[in-house]
Order: C-alpha cells, then structure tokens, then sequence
C-alpha cells in the first residue's frame, strides 16, 4: 500500500496503524439548550415544497423527527424559542404550533418516543471520538444526521459494505469497481481484494458510519455512502481515478472523497508529456463533476512537505518501479487530485488543534484542516478517549489510525451535511460555507514536535488564512446553521 493518507505515510518509517479497538465505553455531552425543547408541527401551504419546509426547520434551528410528505405535515424539535415565529412567515409555510405546553425532559415518560431517542442517543464507542467533537459533529447532529438522499462517493482501495456500521446506509447502486478505467457494478465489486485493507472502509466509516447503537458515528451519519473502488495493489492510476469521478457523478454523488494521490507520480509535472497528459485527464474529470454539482474532497497527504515552496524534493515517484530523486518546480508540477481546480484540499490536525506532524501544509495550497490525529504520543486527548489517533471502522472491526486520508472525510461529511440543509447549494456555495464557518487557527509561534530547538515546519499567512489550516478547523455545527 501506498501513500492513501495513513498506509502511504508508512513508507517514510513511521508506525501509523494501531492495534484493533476492542474497549466499549459510554459517556458523552451535550451542547446547551437555548431554551426548552418542544415539539411542533409544521404544516405545508398547498402546493408547497415539503422538502423546502424542511430546509426552513434547520434553518430555524429545528430537527424534522417524523414526516408526513402526502398529507405536508412535518414533526419538529427545537430549542429555540423563537422557533416557530421565525418559521410562519417562510414562504410555504402554512403553519406552525407547540404540541404541549411543557418542554421535553430527560426522564420521558410513556409518551416518549422511542425512535427519537435512538436517534440522539450515542453509539458505545462514541465518547472515543474526539475529533467528532473537536468539529461540533456531536452537536450538529442534534440539528440535522444529514438526508438520506445526499450521497458521498468513497474513491479508495474499496469499501466493505457488510460492516455493521457501514451496510446501514451503502448504495450499492452508486458503487462500482473503476480499475482498469472501465466501471463494474457486479455484486461485491466495489469491495477491498482482501480483509486486511481497511483504508477505504476506514474513509467510508468517518463520512456516514450509521447511528444505530453499534461502534461509531460518522460525521454524517443520516446520509448515503458509496464504494468506488479505483485502486489495485495500492496504486491510484488516473484511468480509474477519471472513470471513478465520472461514474460517481453520472450516479447522483453529491460529493466526492479522494484521500490519495494520482499514480505513479507525486507530482505531475506539465513538461513531461506523460505527467501532462495524467494531469490534464484527472482535471477535466474533476471539472465534469463539479459542473454536474459534485463537491470534491482531498487529502493534503501526509509528509509535511511544504506545497507552497518553489521547488520540493521528490523521493517517491515514479511509485509502481524504482523511486528516482527529483527537485519539482512548484510552478510546474501539482499533486493530483489535490491541487485541481475546485478540489477541496485538507490539512490534518491532532487533539490540540495543531497540524499533525506529517500533514503536508502550504498557503494557498490548503483550504481548510480537520482532525486526522497523530503517530507518536502528541496532543493526547481529553477524558474519555483514550487515544490521539482516529477510531474508524476496518472490516471485521473497528481500529485507531491516522492520516490526512482522515481528515478529508471529516470534511466531506460536513459537506454532505450541507448538502443536506441546503440541497440546491452548488459546489462553490458549499465551499464557501464550509470556509467561511471553519474555525481560524492561528499560525504556532514555534512548531517544534521533537523539542530540538529547530522548527519542524513553517506557518505563514495571517490568523485568519494561512499555509498550515487553510481557513480554519472545519465546523459542522456551524455549517448547518448558518
């Protein structure tokens, strides 16, 4: 395996994957309350859209718990109190009422309901995920899970869809195998050529990891994923990266994931014919899904290289022979699908909120970062997770790892999360919601990892934009409330 976020980083020595998870735990928080939790129903004027009735909900600060579409009723939660005061003169909106005088409590009684509360109720190894709630997932999902009829394509090394927490919300029918650069959407095609590979499942489990009491929540665990799979022997080739993009858009993803680099080279450089001709073949994919409204997501990837820098030294390419030392001109040589125009790039950061290590950065470069966690004992965690690393689901189980490949994810769930609440929003929208909601993180004044007095990276750029986060920690929160 190569460098696909944590398996790639391997190559440079270091110890990326951690033992199996097998601990269960219980514990969680909850955001505040604005004010007291009521139910309401919201009722469609005739000919109204149901669906834009409930893109005013969350708008509004509500949760649609039950609809009824034939008859233009909806079911709502909130806590704001001035909910249903902001929601009557929406257009299409008839009307809006409290149900009970009386807010929700914890302690329900025989009128609960029971589906609500295994809808907010956290999934057992929930608490272990501080990166859900170092983005606000945790609290973005009192708002919205994300609709089912929002889908994220996975391009990875295959996705294993019998997982119990993947095979709740997989569409098979967006999923296909692209090796080879011709789709095949057989039974099982789609899933990774042997137990052990995990990367995909991993990627897929971050994005929409169902809640269903099992293992772990995605970041959008309302939508559906599915498992396009355009790697073999660890080697993105663009042919199937290009027949990946397009089968996912002419098959309804909303968004896409790409937590690799286009084979077999690095960078692609435009004065070689062939770089040229990988790059310009993966670029015009790329811009075929974005004007067909496809979100596209990648990884920064994982070797703190500076990808601003006029010329950076590559020791990996040519990937699938014998690796040949070159000094690339920043000006003439991108990382693909990363650096193509549109894509969404993500840098990494560990608990702390300080960029990983081994996360490439590079003002510019970067648009916004996510937690991807780290290798050694950096920016341990709060109580109750136990480690710095990403817990994601492998097949057969669930399993700390660590990578840009991580981070992306993340940030495809916040934009399939978006996509959600607002599903007219085209790309260039959901990016600029996603940028401008993301939390600024200032540059460090030092980043020394290994405490030998020497920087270990350069940050430049202002608080508010600069080459190690981009615009800032990606908030899913605050994506689905703006």
């Amino acid at each position: 395996m190569r460098r696909v976020g944590v398996v790639r980083a391997s190559r440079t020595g270091r110890a990326l994957v951690a033992a199996l998870v097998v601990v269960m735990s219980t514990a969680g928080t909850a955001g505040a309350a604005e004010g007291p939790v009521l139910t309401y129903v919201v009722n469609a004027g005739p000919g109204g859209s149901v669906e834009g009735v409930r893109e005013a909900v969350v708008r509004a600060g509500g949760t649609v718990t039950a609809g009824y579409d034939r008859i233009g009723v909806l079911v709502a939660r909130s806590d704001n109190p001035d909910f249903a005061a902001t929601l009557r003169p929406v257009p299409g909106v008839a009307s809006v009422g409290a149900t009970r005088t009386a807010p929700l409590t914890a302690a329900r009684d025989a009128e609960a309901d029971a589906a609500g509360e295994r809808r907010t109720a956290q999934d057992p190894l929930e608490p272990q995920q501080w990166e859900m709630r170092a983005v606000k997932a945790d609290r973005a999902h009192a708002r919205t899970l994300g609709r089912r009829d929002v889908t994220v394509a996975v391009l990875d090394v295959g996705v294993d869809d019998t997982h119990v927490d993947i095979a709740p919300n997989f569409d098979r029918e967006a999923s296909a195998n692209c090796v080879g650069g011709s789709p095949d959407p057989s039974e099982g095609a789609w899933r990774p050529p042997r137990p052990t590979t995990s990367h995909g499942t991993s990627v897929a489990g971050i994005v929409a990891a169902a809640k269903n009491g099992v293992g772990t929540v995605g970041v959008a665990p309302g939508v559906r994923v599915a498992g396009v799979k355009v790697a073999s022997g660890g080697m993105f080739y663009a042919e199937a990266v290009v027949c990946g993009l397009v089968w996912a858009t002419d098959h309804g993803a909303d968004v896409t994931n790409m937590s690799f680099y286009s084979d077999p080279w690095y960078f692609n450089c435009v004065d070689d014919p062939d770089q040229k001709a990988l790059l310009e073949a993966v670029n015009r994919a790329v811009r075929y899904a974005e004007s067909r409204g496809v979100v596209n997501v990648a990884a920064a990837m994982n070797d703190n290289f500076d990808l601003a820098a006029p010329t950076i030294e590559d020791r990996f390419s040519p990937g699938d022979s014998s690796p040949v030392t070159r000094v690339v001109d920043r000006s003439r040589c991108f990382v693909s699908p990363t650096e193509a125009p549109g894509v969404i790039a993500v840098a990494a950061t560990g608990a702390h909120d300080l960029k990983s290590s081994y996360s490439n950065h590079g003002l510019g470069i970067v648009d916004v970062a996510a937690p991807g966690g780290e290798v050694e004992d950096y920016q341990q965690p709060s109580a109750p997770a136990e480690s710095n690393q990403i817990l994601a689901p492998v097949p057969g189980g669930w399993q700390h790892t660590v990578g840009t490949s991580m981070a992306a994810p993340i940030v495809a769930g916040v934009a399939a999360l978006i996509k959600s609440v607002r599903p007219h929003a085209t790309p260039a929208q959901v990016r600029s919601l996603l940028f401008r909601g993301a939390r600024p993180l200032p540059c460090p004044p030092h980043y020394d990892f290994d405490h030998d007095g020497t920087a270990d990276a350069v940050c430049s750029g202002t608080s508010s934009y600069n080459g190690f986060y981009g615009h800032g920690l990606v908030d899913a929160l605050t994506a689905v409330t703006r």
